[in-house]
């Protein structure tokens, strides 16, 4: 897994408590040829959440896409994930390197500070995100990223970078044309009308 190349839509999990529909859409976002799925749940107590990511993770496997775990280290040791995404005040990238090893895919939040994902890149992070670069519906109250840190920051980062923050199908193509490796989005995709059919349509962004 770890070779997986960092790249087109990156799918981050809709905050739900109903494990069946959250499965559902999951696996039309992967029947849409979605790269990369983060499991996020900002609602689920610790039980629940461990009981989402292990049918999450079968689900991945199936489609033989990586599953990262978002901000539990535990979790994803306890279930051998393909990776964990952390935030600045979650576990450090070395930390979650050392308890994970060197085949597991590590993602780090730089927000909208370029020095962040430079020391996370030294720390062996395999890539960092940037946001939120639009208004956001699933994080409203982040921090704002431009366009400009984008073009900086692809002067000084060689790991590949995530964008993320209220991207959708319109304002997607600025970022994708500016350099980012991966697009992150969650209500875009998961609210879309067709899932399946909408992360084709980010996919295909990439190749224009």
């Amino acid at each position: 897994m770890k070779n997986r190349g960092i790249d087109g839509l990156y799918a981050i999990t809709p905050d739900l408590l109903d494990t069946k529909k959250l499965i559902s859409v999951t696996k039309q976002a992967l029947a849409g040829g979605t790269k990369l799925i983060q499991y996020r749940n900002k609602i689920a107590d610790k039980f629940m959440f461990r009981e989402q990511a292990k049918e999450l993770q079968q689900l991945c496997r199936d489609f033989d896409v990586p599953l990262i775990i978002n901000d539990h280290l535990d979790i994803a040791i306890e279930l051998d994930a393909d990776g964990l995404h952390v935030g600045q005040t979650d576990v450090s990238v070395s930390m979650a390197r050392h308890q994970l090893g060197h085949d597991k895919i590590i993602g780090a939040s730089c927000y909208n500070q370029r020095e962040l994902a430079i020391k996370a890149q030294k720390d062996s992070a395999d890539y960092v995100a940037f946001g939120a670069f639009f208004a956001s519906v699933t994080k409203p109250n982040t921090t704002n990223a431009t366009i400009d840190l984008l073009c900086e920051a692809k002067a000084h980062i060689s790991v590949p970078i995530v964008c993320i923050g209220g991207i959708n199908l319109t304002n997607a193509i600025e970022l994708v044309e500016r350099g980012c490796d991966a697009i992150a989005v969650s209500d875009a995709l998961f609210h879309a009308h067709n899932i399946r059919s909408t992360a084709k349509q980010f996919l295909g962004l990439f190749k224009q």
